[in-house]
């Protein structure tokens, strides 16, 4: 067994949360229930269900994919944020990302501080009442609870084998607060810049994917190589049935996280739900099929990793494109993500399992995609055509947004990991890294 020395910070903070919960909480009002609608409530409570689903599908897409020694210590890296971005959500994220809007670029924390008002609050969000609920609003913050949960877990994927659990999470709820609580605000806030720019996102490309691949990036820059990577004795992955298992849970959950956000049991939720699939399968299919020109045989892990990239590509614009077109997006981000990862297997940037590739590549691709081929017909929110339209004014812009975004989070996640390896080493010794992240960050191994 190993040992490290023992600190009583997190419980503490964790007990002042706690206490902190009893003297700010009030009895909330009866909750409002003029304009609510019994069937899109009970779709978004299943559709926050299917969300939540996700993380643990991602702890064992993960979790398969790296070496035996680092299965469960990269597996919780997953679970912990189920725990940690909940409360964090609860005391002052969703405000930060939600709360009355601070010049369109921040939520007032004291907004729903610790949840106050969130359960007797009005039917709508934002100065210009731009979004109004047939759910009740509490759901609604559920629903983006699970988001924030699952964008930092992403990340871990890049830091995989090689990263101080203590450290990881100590990033994990600065990224929260610093990076993707703005992101949220400015991209689905009614007030938010990026909203009121006119740029779109149906359910987390930029919020979500971008976010964790750009900070995946930064991550796997400020880590540095493994030492199994430096001398190109990378490990088989540990269990193949793993990812395939995590694959058909992402896919599954990934219905709540785009046809959810619809925020409504209706036909843009059905469109939603049939463009995520078909841009997975197509994804999937594209990326084995590629491998194939290159003399490859067709893989389990290829198609698993093909899907989830179609999963991802297809999240900006799932509420805003015709399922053919759906296919185009899978076929594309498969390719693109696919040449990426090959180039950064064959470089010296080690993002243990193509984080930035996937998520980072994918979710820009989608971005794209959407200011190609956003219309009309498919969500009369859709102000200004797509570029296939005949229409260039949402293409610029998602253009824009996309510098944008992708500055902010590589520049803040960066310094945020200076940060954070300031207080906590963020890199587990050479000694640790060989013996394994299970036992030497957890005392526990998976049997075999």
């Amino acid at each position: 067994m190993t040992t490290q020395k023992p600190t009583w910070i997190p419980l503490l903070v964790l007990l002042a949360v706690a206490v902190l919960a009893l003297f700010t909480t009030s009895v909330p009002g009866a909750m409002p229930t003029e304009g609510l609608d019994t069937g899109d409530t009970a779709w978004m409570i299943v559709a926050s269900g299917l969300v939540l689903l996700m993380t643990p599908g991602l702890a064992y897409f993960y979790g398969g994919m790296v070496n035996h020694k680092n299965v469960i210590s990269t597996m919780l890296q997953s679970f912990i944020a189920m725990g940690v971005i909940s409360v964090i959500w609860i005391v002052f994220g969703f405000s930060l990302a939600f709360g009355d809007s601070l010049g369109g670029w921040i939520g007032d924390p004291r907004t729903f501080f610790m949840f106050n008002g969130v359960f007797d609050h009005k039917l709508s969000l934002g100065s210009a009442d731009q979004l109004k609920f047939t759910i009740p609003f509490a759901l609604f913050a559920f629903f983006q609870m699970k988001f924030a949960v699952i964008t930092p877990a992403l990340i871990s994927g890049a830091l995989a084998e090689r990263i101080n659990f203590r450290a990881f999470v100590l990033f994990m709820v600065l990224f929260c607060i610093v990076v993707y609580a703005p992101l949220a605000h400015w991209t689905w806030h009614p007030d938010g810049f990026l909203f009121n720019l006119g740029v779109l996102d149906f359910a987390g490309g930029t919020v979500v994917h971008m976010s964790a691949g750009w900070a995946a990036l930064a991550g796997a820059l400020y880590l540095r190589r493994r030492k199994s990577h430096i001398e190109s004795n990378i490990l088989p992955p540990a269990n193949i049935p793993y990812v395939l298992l995590g694959t058909g849970l992402l896919w599954f959950g990934w219905f709540g996280f785009n046809a959810g956000s619809a925020v409504g049991a209706n036909g843009l939720a059905v469109t939603a739900f049939a463009t995520t699939h078909v841009a997975a399968a197509a994804a999937g299919l594209s990326w084995i099929l590629f491998d194939v020109t290159r003399g490859k045989k067709v893989s389990a892990l290829g198609f698993c990793i093909g899907a989830v990239v179609g999963l991802v590509a297809i999240t900006p614009a799932s509420g805003f494109v015709t399922v053919p077109v759906a296919i185009f997006i899978g076929v594309v981000a498969a390719i693109v993500s696919n040449i990426a990862a090959h180039w950064r297997a064959s470089s010296n940037l080690d993002d243990t399992l193509d984080v930035f590739p996937c998520h980072g590549l994918g979710g820009m691709v989608g971005m794209l995609m959407t200011g190609i081929f956003a219309t009309t017909a498919v969500n009369a929110a859709v102000v200004e055509q797509g570029l296939f339209y005949g229409e260039t004014a949402l293409f610029l812009k998602h253009l824009l947004a996309l510098a944008i975004v992708s500055a902010f989070a590589f520049g803040a996640s960066y310094i945020l990991l200076v940060i954070t390896d300031k207080i906590i080493p963020l890199r587990v010794n050479e000694e640790e890294e060989r013996l394994g992240l299970d036992i030497s960050q957890h005392d526990e191994s998976l049997a075999e």
